[in-house]
């Protein structure tokens, strides 16, 4: 199983404020695959340094240091590799599973000369873009989920890796109307990540991997039949402090969630460390085990669909 090393902070819930409390700086969090890979029953626990299952999404700090501004990501997808596996924000203890489409799994295409997902791709936890806030910088509301993360570094990280990264800069795509935003990160223990500290440094040490990946997220979903793509700011990055301020924006929206001061409509907020025992989101130890083991045992990877390798070409506009 994956371990990943992780500052850790949990919060009690009084009285509507969140508070830190049992601060463990070198908590680290496993996971625990259930059912199997590549099938509707695939789900991936996440649990921490104590044995107690927790939920990626609500459990897992935001911050690994936030005197540095360091932020915990949770991997959702490796590098190169086409499952678009996620945050099931509206399961119990939110487990990784894959997205699906019209009853099957999803696996986003190949658009040339992409191979599956450029970056190491996840989320930072404690986020929330509120799908009811329509946002300054772009006139469209979020997208009712965590904010995504693009990790550039040169490993290729695991499915439920929780690791520490150094934000760069973000960048604003529009999705289907609903304002999606891309932080750009590289994992601190990175060796480029001394080199690597604001978004005009990628720029200059890996000149195209920016407009890259502004042709990857345009593109993906034109082989489902779907429009392009649009972005805020014209396509362009911003940069760090920006990146950051998108994220407090973020975790702010995730405390009204997680206190119920704003609807959470078909999210599951069910947490283990953060919300006070009186809470309605306050999930036992015994519940998070009893969801658990109501999933799929642990069982033989199923194989990949081969239309999942097609190579999709098309001009660009």
């Amino acid at each position: 199983m994956f371990a990943a090393p992780g500052a850790y902070g949990s919060f009690r819930l009084h009285s509507s404020i969140l508070k830190p409390a049992n601060l463990h700086p070198n908590m680290s969090f496993t996971v625990e695959e259930r059912g199997n890979l590549n099938s509707l029953n695939y789900r991936i626990f996440f649990k921490n340094a104590e044995g107690k299952y927790v939920s990626p999404f609500h459990d897992i700090p935001m911050y690994a240091d936030e005197s540095q501004n360091i932020f915990n990501m949770v991997v959702e997808v490796p590098r190169w590799t086409n499952a678009k596996m996620e945050i099931a924000t509206k399961d119990p203890l939110n487990p990784v599973k894959q997205d699906m489409k019209k009853g099957k799994l999803r696996f986003v295409a190949n658009v040339f000369p992409h191979k599956g997902y450029i970056w190491n791709y996840g989320a930072i936890p404690q986020t929330w873009e509120d799908p009811s806030h329509k946002d300054g910088d772009t006139g469209y509301c979020g997208d009712n989920d965590p904010i995504d993360v693009c990790e550039i570094g040169s490993k290729v990280h695991s499915r439920g890796d929780v690791i520490k990264v150094k934000v760069l800069g973000v960048l604003a795509m529009i999705d289907e109307g609903e304002t999606d935003w891309k932080v750009i990160a590289i994992n601190v223990e990175d060796p480029e990540a001394n080199d690597l500290n604001n978004i005009g440094d990628v720029r200059r040490l890996k000149p195209g991997y920016l407009e890259s990946t502004v042709d990857w997220f345009r593109r993906y979903k034109v082989p489902d039949g779907k429009p392009e793509n649009q972005f805020a700011f014209n396509g362009e990055f911003k940069d760090k402090d920006f990146a950051i301020k998108v994220i407090k924006n973020t975790h702010n929206f995730w405390k009204d969630l997680i206190s119920q001061k704003a609807d959470a409509g078909e999210l599951n907020c069910k947490n283990t460390c953060v919300s006070a025992s009186d809470s309605p989101y306050f999930c036992s130890a015994e519940e998070a085990k009893a969801v658990v083991s109501g999933t799929s045992p642990p069982g033989d990877e199923e194989p990949i669909p081969s239309s999942v390798d097609k190579w999709f070409y098309y001009e660009r506009k």
